[in-house]
């Protein structure tokens, strides 16, 4: 197949048999995966450097990084609004430009409005540990870490709006070219400020965050030299008067991109919970976690690339009120969703010493600890891998209709009343440790998976996507 006809698949938003949405799905979610795996390698790079220097390193950047992720992952929610927004002005709309550019400018305006608290929260990390019974030289180290690291989450943050951007225009490559980008800045710098390379004095812990924002602002820098020079992207002239307010478009994000924000906020911060736990037990714990945890994610980007393709051709069919085909395009997603986590978790099963053995080297009598941890956590993740697609794909369909609010609500109560509660009483009341913490995670994405899909498929009963 061309280039030419599969994009010409992709962007109409007119019936289409089950066999052309899945290969519409397909075509729009394979540069994601490469994208999201991508970005995942900037900071799997950092972790496996990190590991191979010092576990302490390791132990206190799985804290920082957590923290920096449960409050960046906020924001990246906000700017995820933009894409069932553009994908429904699309299919209104097929040559929209306007109203695409207002929609893009203005989720500027809310990564800038927020960084600002967010930055404030990091800036108090050391404390924050603290407060949460972190080890002291832990919290100090991690505390160090975010000062450094929060400077690039506002670059991150643009970048993504225009990732956003490009992927609801249904040209996500180039999403792809950028993050490669990034990760080989990532590589280089990390690798020299680590252990004092090429000439740098030796860094460590302080050397990886460096890195991470160099990286970042790498990122946004080529992503917007994309978006002014290509020319699909250039007659939309995004940066034009970029600073001129839009209050009702401005708006519109928030309502729409606050319940995203939450939902995110839950599920992220149930595994950043889950780190701190991991802390309280011991340091080996955390170390293991934060490996296994890496592992999944990369796994997860999988169905997550999915469930964004997902919400663009939801949102197409949905902007062009079609509702038979947006229950195609959202039952494809699904039935990929779970044969892709089917995939993932042969391979993590099968594999785990192989997987482990890239962060923490088996040779090595002091992380010995860990790396056993770290197998016992990595046999759970496998197991809820399917639990884990299924939610993620089931967001992702219920954003193209723009339902986003019911979602945040199962997210609270499926991550935290079932989830956390799970993981205390396992870890700390039946003494599992570590696997009950995982045992907990696993909980919580069922209940959700459950919440998620039934709720789609009520969407007729409910009044979702249902046109007159």
């Amino acid at each position: 197949m061309t280039a030419l006809s599969a994009t010409s698949i992709s962007c109409d938003a007119r019936p289409a048999s089950l066999g052309i949405e899945i290969r519409a799905l397909l075509w729009l979610a394979g540069p994601l995966v490469l994208g999201n795996l991508a970005q995942m390698a900037i900071h799997t790079t950092e972790v496996i450097i990190l590991g191979r220097y010092d576990v302490q390193a390791l132990a206190a950047a799985a804290l920082a990084v957590n923290l920096y992720f449960a409050c960046g992952t906020f924001g990246m929610g906000l700017m995820t609004a933009a894409s069932p927004m553009i994908a429904a002005e699309r299919g209104r709309r097929a040559h929209s430009v306007r109203d695409i550019r207002r929609t893009v400018r203005q989720g500027f305006w809310v990564a800038l409005t927020a960084c600002l608290p967010i930055w404030a929260v990091l800036w108090q990390a050391e404390e924050l540990f603290l407060l949460m019974g972190q080890q002291p030289d832990l919290a100090r180290d991690a505390g160090q870490f975010l000062r450094v690291a929060m400077w690039g989450l506002l670059p991150w943050l643009l970048q993504f709006v225009l990732r956003m951007y490009v992927s609801a225009l249904e040209r996500p490559i180039w999403g792809v070219i950028v993050t490669l980008c990034g990760v080989g800045v990532n590589l280089i710098v990390c690798w020299a400020l680590v252990f004092g390379n090429l000439g740098f004095p030796e860094m460590g812990l302080m050397g990886a965050a460096t890195a991470n924002l160099v990286a970042n602002c790498t990122l946004f820098l080529v992503m917007a030299l994309v978006v002014t020079t290509v020319r699909p992207f250039r007659r939309y002239r995004i940066f034009g008067r970029f600073w001129v307010a839009d209050w009702p478009r401005y708006v519109g994000l928030f309502r729409l991109g606050l319940p995203i924000a939450i939902t995110f906020a839950f599920e992220v911060a149930i595994f950043s919970a889950a780190a701190f736990l991991m802390g309280l037990i011991n340091r080996d714990s955390l170390a293991a976690h934060a490996v296994a945890i890496q592992i999944a994610s990369f796994a997860f980007m999988v169905p997550f690339s999915l469930s964004q393709a997902a919400t663009v051709r939801v949102g197409l069919h949905h902007g062009a009120r079609d509702a038979v085909a947006a229950g195609r395009a959202g039952w494809a997603a699904l039935g990929l969703g779970v044969i892709a986590a089917c995939m993932m978790s042969v391979i993590m099963a099968l594999f785990p010493r192989q997987l482990v053995s890239l962060f923490i080297d088996p040779m090595d009598a002091s992380a010995a600890t860990a790396y056993s941890l770290a197998l016992g956590f990595l046999l759970v993740a496998a197991i809820f891998q399917l639990v884990d697609a299924v939610q993620a794909v089931g967001a992702g369909v219920l954003r193209g209709l723009q339902d986003t609010r019911w979602p945040m609500l199962f997210a609270a109560f499926g991550y935290w009343a079932v989830g956390m509660g799970t993981a205390w009483f396992f870890a700390f009341q039946l003494g599992w440790d570590g696997v009950g913490v995982w045992i907990g995670l696993a909980a919580g994405l069922a209940v959700v998976s459950v919440l998620m899909v039934g709720r789609w498929m009520m969407r007729s009963r409910l009044g979702l996507g249902v046109y007159g």
